[in-house]
């Protein structure tokens, strides 16, 4: 890989214009970014959802995020990668996580970022639970998430 690789677990909220900007500026080598940032919905199963707190284990959730992008990079060209993962509070609207990856060509950008986006979903070490009017509670593993993440498994 030949450009910068950021891996951030905060509270604070993000700017994805500002993260891409960062990612590109100043690069003529790059010429395909993609995107994905996932934003805290305010239902799930027709239930409404007041919050979310999302925690995490303090310097594993950063390693085990730094090898899967490793795997990425050795997937695809990537020129440069951008994971943002919030933790703490969060509100309906607010962001939570933010992948963007940067490549010469748009099919290495959009799969390495399904690829990462994937590994967020079943394997990070972070953990969320849900608070509505009916109480809170920890959220667990939905199959469909399992499910995309198994294409990536090399046979």
């Amino acid at each position: 890989m030949t450009g910068p690789v950021t891996i951030r677990i905060q509270e604070t909220d993000f700017d994805v214009a500002h993260e891409i900007a960062g990612l590109t500026k100043g690069r003529t080598d790059i010429g395909a970014v993609v995107s994905f940032s996932g934003i805290c919905r305010g239902d799930e199963d027709s239930a409404k959802i007041s919050a979310l707190t999302l925690e995490h284990y303090p310097g594993m959730a950063e390693e085990e995020i730094g090898r899967h992008v490793d795997e990425a990079t050795s997937r695809w060209p990537l020129d440069g990668v951008t994971i943002i993962h919030r933790v703490g509070r969060i509100m309906p609207g607010e962001n939570i996580v933010l992948v963007v990856t940067a490549s010469q060509h748009r099919q290495a950008a959009f799969e390495a970022a399904e690829f990462l986006m994937d590994y967020l979903k079943t394997s990070a070490p972070f953990w969320k639970k849900e608070e509505s009017a009916a109480g809170t509670g920890w959220v667990e593993a939905h199959a469909r998430d399992d499910e995309a993440a198994a294409r990536w498994t090399k046979s």
